[in-house]
């Protein structure tokens, strides 16, 4: 399988700190994007904490056969739990953490908190992660119209991350992959400033993954930047 790469962070025109991270390895073909909760402290240091033991994991598992990723994030989990002791001992650290792996012709995808995945195929984008935030867990229960009431501060506040004390439920996907496919890993710093029909036309007609990415990166930041932006784009030139 051939595929192509690009991985971009911007830090934005209002934070003072990037707290978001990315993971882009080639060689394992391997990727992540974390993004740090700014409304604890040490979230850069969470988002570290993920990719850091991510990358060291990835690099001890064998290359063929399916990962599981429920139990990485998980002891993932933990060692954020433990960082997290020291820079906040009541309150601890939290970062979200989107996973993809491609192998054997599949794309593999886990997540917790509310960072992205979007596969694009035959020019149709389709978002294959669901945000894990109040609003969508209410629905979930309840119904599509169970969350009218909630303000806009609830309804995206997050229900899961990689730093809390109980370990968390993580969604797992696996698809098979085809020649042409698209597909983004981001935080929301760029699904918050960009819609989906923009994404979609950005990914048709993006002649690269660098271009592509850069251009949504712009955007966002044209947009207000008032938020940290990273975003990783794998092109899938041929099976």
């Amino acid at each position: 399988m051939r595929i192509r790469t690009a991985a971009l962070t911007d830090i934005g025109k209002i934070r003072e700190e990037n707290e978001d991270r990315f993971l882009r390895d080639d060689e394992l073909r391997l990727y992540a994007v974390a993004d740090g909760i700014g409304g604890l402290a040490g979230g850069g240091e969470a988002a570290e904490e993920a990719v850091k033991h991510l990358a060291a994991m990835g690099q001890a598992l064998p290359a063929d056969g399916d990962w599981d990723f429920s139990t990485l994030i998980r002891t993932i989990n933990q060692h954020v739990v433990t960082r997290g002791r020291t820079i906040d001992s009541v309150f601890g650290i939290g970062t979200t953490l989107i996973v993809v792996r491609i192998f054997d012709q599949h794309l593999q995808v886990a997540h917790v908190g509310d960072s992205s995945c979007f596969l694009q195929r035959d020019g149709t984008l389709e978002k294959i992660t669901l945000d894990h935030t109040v609003e969508n867990e209410i629905r979930a229960l309840h119904g599509h119209g169970a969350a009218n009431h909630l303000s806009a501060r609830t309804r995206n506040a997050l229900t899961r991350c990689v730093g809390q004390p109980k370990p968390p439920e993580v969604d797992n996907l696996i698809r098979p992959l085809k020649t042409g496919d698209r597909i983004l890993l981001c935080s929301d710093g760029i699904t918050r400033f960009i819609q989906e029909p923009e994404i979609a036309e950005i990914l048709t007609q993006a002649a690269s993954p660098t271009g592509g990415i850069k251009e949504m990166i712009t955007l966002a930041s044209m947009r207000g930047g008032f938020d940290n932006a990273t975003g990783v784009l794998i092109f899938v030139d041929e099976i």
